[in-house]
């Protein structure tokens, strides 16, 4: 049961990507989507799975689908 909580936490994102494409800071991102810097990071890095309204907040300022942004097939790769 934890190896599945552990897996889920590498879903595969595509928050700096879209953010650098779009020359934004990781502050600049924050303040739009009303979190605070260091959620951005931990989001990009992977530390951290958003909860599913920011998930669609984030999609939505990217004008992308949550499925596009938070890729659910790239958590099976490492297994």
């Amino acid at each position: 049961m934890t190896r599945g909580v552990k897996q889920a936490l590498h879903m595969r994102n595509r928050v700096r990507e879209r953010r650098t494409q779009q020359g934004l800071s990781q502050a600049e991102l924050a303040a739009a989507l009303d979190v605070s810097r260091q959620t951005v990071i931990s989001i990009e890095n992977g530390r951290y799975l958003p909860s599913l309204p920011l998930a669609f907040r984030i999609a939505r300022f990217f004008n992308l689908t949550v499925d596009t942004m938070f890729d659910p097939s790239d958590e099976e790769k490492g297994s």
